[in-house]
Protein backbone atom coordinates (compact mmCIF):
# COMPACT_ATOMS: atom_id res chain seq x y z
CA UNK A 1 0.00 0.00 0.00
CA UNK A 2 1.40 3.38 -1.25
CA UNK A 3 1.57 5.75 2.03
CA UNK A 4 0.86 9.28 1.42
CA UNK A 5 2.30 12.16 2.51
CA UNK A 6 -1.23 14.46 2.72
CA UNK A 7 -2.08 14.93 6.40
CA UNK A 8 -0.35 16.36 9.29
CA UNK A 9 -1.18 17.37 13.40
CA UNK A 10 -1.07 20.81 15.32
CA UNK A 11 0.63 20.86 18.38
CA UNK A 12 -2.85 20.35 20.53
CA UNK A 13 -3.33 17.54 18.18
CA UNK A 14 -0.02 15.52 18.80
CA UNK A 15 -0.95 16.76 22.84
CA UNK A 16 -4.15 15.39 22.63
CA UNK A 17 -2.63 11.81 20.80
CA UNK A 18 0.19 11.28 23.23
CA UNK A 19 -2.28 11.48 25.92
CA UNK A 20 -4.47 8.63 24.70
CA UNK A 21 -1.36 6.82 23.71
CA UNK A 22 -0.29 6.77 26.94
CA UNK A 23 -3.92 5.10 28.04
CA UNK A 24 -4.43 2.57 25.05
CA UNK A 25 -0.85 1.50 23.59
CA UNK A 26 -0.72 2.48 19.19
CA UNK A 27 -3.40 3.61 17.32
CA UNK A 28 -4.97 4.37 13.99
CA UNK A 29 -6.90 6.96 12.47
CA UNK A 30 -9.65 6.91 9.92
CA UNK A 31 -11.61 9.63 8.83
CA UNK A 32 -15.28 10.03 9.15
CA UNK A 33 -17.18 9.89 6.11
CA UNK A 34 -20.38 9.64 8.17
CA UNK A 35 -23.28 12.03 9.09
CA UNK A 36 -23.15 11.96 12.25
CA UNK A 37 -19.49 12.78 13.12
CA UNK A 38 -19.19 14.95 10.22
CA UNK A 39 -15.28 16.39 9.93
CA UNK A 40 -14.15 13.82 13.24
CA UNK A 41 -11.61 12.26 12.07
CA UNK A 42 -11.84 8.80 14.50
CA UNK A 43 -9.47 7.26 16.36
CA UNK A 44 -9.14 3.56 17.67
CA UNK A 45 -6.66 0.99 19.50
CA UNK A 46 -4.69 -0.33 16.50
CA UNK A 47 -6.55 -3.84 16.21
CA UNK A 48 -10.28 -2.72 16.83
CA UNK A 49 -10.65 -1.24 13.75
CA UNK A 50 -11.04 -2.91 10.35
CA UNK A 51 -8.97 -1.22 7.67
CA UNK A 52 -10.45 -2.06 4.17
CA UNK A 53 -8.68 -2.82 0.76
CA UNK A 54 -9.53 0.25 -0.40
CA UNK A 55 -8.87 2.91 2.18
CA UNK A 56 -6.00 5.06 1.42
CA UNK A 57 -3.03 5.97 3.82
CA UNK A 58 -2.38 9.24 3.74
CA UNK A 59 0.93 9.24 6.05
CA UNK A 60 0.99 9.60 9.99
CA UNK A 61 0.88 11.74 12.73
CA UNK A 62 2.69 11.23 16.17
CA UNK A 63 3.75 7.79 14.52
CA UNK A 64 0.67 6.56 14.04
CA UNK A 65 -1.28 5.69 10.34
CA UNK A 66 -4.34 7.74 9.34
CA UNK A 67 -6.63 6.18 6.59
CA UNK A 68 -9.61 7.40 4.71
CA UNK A 69 -11.78 5.90 2.42
CA UNK A 70 -10.94 5.69 -1.46
CA UNK A 71 -14.32 7.01 -2.07
CA UNK A 72 -13.82 10.48 0.25
CA UNK A 73 -9.92 10.40 -0.73
CA UNK A 74 -11.06 10.88 -4.21
CA UNK A 75 -13.38 13.94 -3.24
CA UNK A 76 -10.56 15.19 -1.22
CA UNK A 77 -6.94 14.01 -3.16
CA UNK A 78 -5.75 17.51 -3.27
CA UNK A 79 -6.29 18.73 -0.03
CA UNK A 80 -3.70 18.19 2.84
CA UNK A 81 -5.27 17.79 5.68
CA UNK A 82 -4.56 19.20 9.17
CA UNK A 83 -5.39 17.30 12.27
CA UNK A 84 -6.34 19.52 15.18
CA UNK A 85 -7.82 19.22 18.50
CA UNK A 86 -9.89 21.61 20.13
CA UNK A 87 -12.84 21.55 23.12
CA UNK A 88 -15.58 19.80 22.78
CA UNK A 89 -16.56 15.42 22.83
CA UNK A 90 -15.07 12.97 20.09
CA UNK A 91 -17.24 10.80 18.42
CA UNK A 92 -19.12 8.53 19.97
CA UNK A 93 -16.51 5.40 19.30
CA UNK A 94 -13.33 7.74 18.87
CA UNK A 95 -10.72 7.30 21.93
CA UNK A 96 -10.99 11.06 22.16
CA UNK A 97 -14.40 10.88 23.61
CA UNK A 98 -14.73 11.86 26.98
CA UNK A 99 -11.56 13.91 27.16
CA UNK A 100 -12.95 17.25 27.13
CA UNK A 101 -10.91 17.37 24.03
CA UNK A 102 -11.91 16.29 20.51
CA UNK A 103 -9.36 16.01 17.31
CA UNK A 104 -10.92 18.09 14.54
CA UNK A 105 -9.90 18.37 10.49
CA UNK A 106 -8.62 21.30 9.09
CA UNK A 107 -7.44 21.53 5.22
CA UNK A 108 -5.14 23.41 3.01
CA UNK A 109 -5.23 22.94 -0.13
CA UNK A 110 -2.17 21.05 -2.15
CA UNK A 111 -0.40 21.74 -5.34
CA UNK A 112 -1.51 19.86 -8.09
Amino acid sequence: MEVLDQVEATPAALELLAAIVADHGPVLFHQSGGCCDGSSPMCYAQGEFQIGARDVRLGEIGGMPFYISASQYEAWKHTRLIIDAIPGRGGMFSLDNGREKRFLVRSDLCKI
